[in-house]
């Protein structure tokens, strides 16, 4: 598996958590067997022993990364230390920022509410939503 301190191969779950996609190697392993992740393009088991240069298709919900493993660590590492296990594609990086810059424009769209309304709130809008009849009376429908 390894000669003198250089790692050649490495199990996929455990190298996903050494470079911090997943906080733990079970959440890792939940994801593989939940088809999220693919190595060269082909859906994969937590066991999969991955390479330098494989070519690695993560789903995290709403996004997708695609990247290549670059180094394989034996530990995991500090984010910093960890963006430089892998190497982001280009595609894949101007495809996430787009997605972020829609969802950012869709949850703009939708205006925040603070909470439950209060006690004169609830009057208010009980006061807008009746329905008023004809003869004068009003309604709560």
């Amino acid at each position: 598996m390894a000669r003198t301190g250089t790692l050649y191969t490495m199990r996929l779950d455990k190298w996903l958590w050494c470079s911090r996609f997943y906080k733990t190697r079970a959440q890792a392993a939940a994801a593989i067997k939940g088809n999220k992740i693919r190595v060269n393009g082909l859906p994969v088991k937590a066991a999969k022993i991955v390479r330098v240069d494989d070519e690695i298709k993560l789903k995290k919900t709403p996004y997708q990364y695609t990247f290549t493993i670059l180094k394989l660590s034996k530990n995991r590492l500090s984010a910093s230390l960890a963006a430089h296990l892998y190497k982001e594609n280009k595609d894949s990086i101007q495809a996430r920022e787009e997605l972020s810059v829609q969802i950012k424009a869709e949850n703009a769209s939708y205006p925040r509410t603070i909470g439950r309304p209060t006690k004169r709130n609830r009057r208010e809008i009980i006061r807008f939503t009746r329905i008023v009849r004809e003869d004068g009376e009003s309604n709560n429908s």
